[in-house]
């Protein structure tokens, strides 16, 4: 009887301490930012991307193929949905939009709460990129020149809250920044 207390007692304890520890990012939580793919000259204000583009896009579903993706983000401007969506359909997943003009740190603040888990991918603009990286990984991350289309910025989110950044580049080897 005292075995039975003990045990009821101890699983009782465990599912309070479950319900009062705040939600922790596990190992796998990795958030990979990305800058559109090439863009076409088909529209000055919204352009789709460019046939280089399109192939950029399709490497990032190969890159991305060992892990596990459960959410992607674009703004709402075509090169950004286009550089997405062949990962997202890849995984069965929708491009959730977010607003360009957002500040960095609100939407670095709304995705490590919303994602303590998986990989997400997010899109952006040469001018916003980097802002989002640093307000992930609470680090400075360099600036990205209007011709830079190939990196590719992932922030790994530890259980502790810590971050690390790797910084990659599609086609022309590793680095780190």
């Amino acid at each position: 009887m005292r075995t039975t207390i003990r045990v009821i007692a101890l699983a009782c304890a465990w599912l309070l301490a479950a319900c009062i520890t705040p939600p922790t990012h596990d190992a796998g939580t990795t958030f990979v930012v990305v800058r559109h793919a090439e863009k076409a000259d088909d529209d000055p204000r919204d352009p789709s991307l460019s046939e280089t583009g399109h192939a950029r896009a399709q490497r990032l579903v190969q890159r991305l193929s060992g892990e596990n993706l459960v959410a992607a983000y674009a703004t709402d401007y075509w090169r950004t949905q286009q550089t997405v969506a062949p990962a997202a359909r890849a995984r069965g997943i929708a491009v959730e939009t977010y607003d360009a003009r957002q500040p960095a740190t609100q939407l670095a603040t709304r995705m490590k709460a919303t994602h303590h888990h998986g990989a997400i991918l997010i899109a952006g603009h040469s001018n916003t990129v980097p802002d989002i990286v640093s307000a992930l990984c609470d680090c400075t991350a360099n600036p990205m020149p209007d011709d830079e289309y190939d990196r590719i910025s992932i922030v790994r989110i530890a259980g502790d809250g810590s971050a690390t950044l790797e910084v990659l580049h599609d086609g022309a080897g590793a680095g780190s920044q």
